[in-house]
């Protein structure tokens, strides 16, 4: 778990048997997660939204954007191995 004010704070309760391990400050390469942020940040960064459900919906349309140029991409690479 990362280091976040809520997750350390003295405010959260923590069930008997469970054990909180923590991250390493600022080592965001031990979350993989962490990659995806550059790719899903543009369509809503600096974006008012009217509700959760807009901003659930420019994410799925950011996702679908980035699946879309995946396939493509594997697409003519393929195209491309089989040519040569």
């Amino acid at each position: 778990m990362d280091q976040a004010r809520w997750h350390t704070s003295d405010q959260v309760e923590v069930p008997d048997g469970i054990h909180l391990s923590f991250l390493l400050s600022h080592s965001p390469e031990l979350q993989p997660a962490e990659r995806l942020w550059t790719l899903t940040n543009e369509p809503i960064a600096n974006h008012s939204f009217e509700n959760l459900d807009a901003v659930e919906e420019a994410l799925f349309q950011r996702c679908r954007q980035i699946l879309d140029r995946t396939i493509r991409n594997s697409q003519f690479a393929i195209r491309n191995c089989e040519s040569n």
